[in-house]
């Protein structure tokens, strides 16, 4: 198989709507103040939201065409300018007119991904290292982004990560399949495995080895890994979208082995960075 490096694939299609209830129900009972908190430096918890929605749109088609980076202008850059442009664009948007518009789209981007074909290729996934990915990485990276930037708003409010474990379990093994391309770079024998574990109900193993030309996540683990990494899930997830640092990662992770190669897996990032 052609992606097999990056293991078994994921079905993240049924979670699209359950998702996007969940996140209707939370904007519905926000209070006027708490539109204005902020949710990431320089963004509102409006800000956010009118982000979802212009990520919503860009999934249908016709809704945001005529979208392209400039010359010399790196995916990067590019991605963070539009969606910097969309949410100065819509900050002075009513809320009940953003909470419509957003009802209005999660349904139907859910139709789009319950309907798609997980094998066929899809939109790259930078922080995978995989262009075009299939389309069950692109799918589940998408629903990563809806549930994550859901939690951003819920902290921002002073609520907890949402504890579900079904979502919470499939956002992590999507951000793990960044695993390989976070160790390109990092030189080991043929064989060498690395572990990294997260706790909790949601949370799983995922092995990475090192093969001729490049790392595997589709590598049956042996018993004697070169290292182990041991996150909570609420640090697993919010180091992949970096809301800390590799080496705040790494301070509160348990590690037995090679540390050069524990570090390594904590400059993870599964989001464009």
């Amino acid at each position: 198989m052609e992606h097999a490096w990056l293991g078994s694939p994921i079905d993240a299609r049924p979670l699209f709507r359950p998702e996007h209830a969940a996140l209707m129900s939370t904007l519905r009972e926000l209070g006027p103040a708490d539109w204005g908190r902020e949710t990431v430096p320089g963004w509102t918890v409006h800000d956010l939201a009118a982000h979802v929605l212009g990520d919503c749109l860009g999934r249908l088609p016709g809704r945001r065409t005529g979208l392209a980076p400039r010359p010399g202008e790196s995916l990067e850059s590019f991605i963070h300018r539009v969606n910097q442009e969309w949410v100065e664009a819509h900050r002075r948007t009513r809320t009940a007119a953003l909470v419509a518009a957003l009802d209005r789209a999660g349904p139907e981007v859910a139709r789009l991904f319950e309907t798609r074909d997980p094998f066929a290729p899809a939109l790259g996934v930078s922080w995978a290292g995989v262009d075009p990915a299939p389309g069950w990485l692109d799918t589940a990276r998408e629903f990563t982004e809806y549930w994550a930037h859901r939690q951003q708003i819920r902290h921002a409010v002073g609520l907890p990560t949402d504890p579900a474990v079904r979502p919470l379990s499939v956002v992590l093994d999507t951000f793990l399949r960044a695993l390989p391309h976070t160790l390109r770079t990092v030189q080991a024998p043929p064989g060498t495995q690395l572990r990294l574990s997260v706790t909790g109900p949601a949370g799983s193993t995922w092995t990475a080895t090192r093969l001729r030309d490049g790392w595997s996540l589709a590598e049956p683990p042996t018993e004697r890994p070169a290292a182990t990494v041991l996150l909570t899930a609420e640090t697993a997830w919010r180091l992949c979208v970096r809301l800390i640092e590799p080496a705040e990662a790494l301070a509160v992770a348990t590690v037995d082995g090679e540390r050069r190669l524990a570090a390594a897996a904590c400059r993870i990032v599964s989001v464009v960075h």
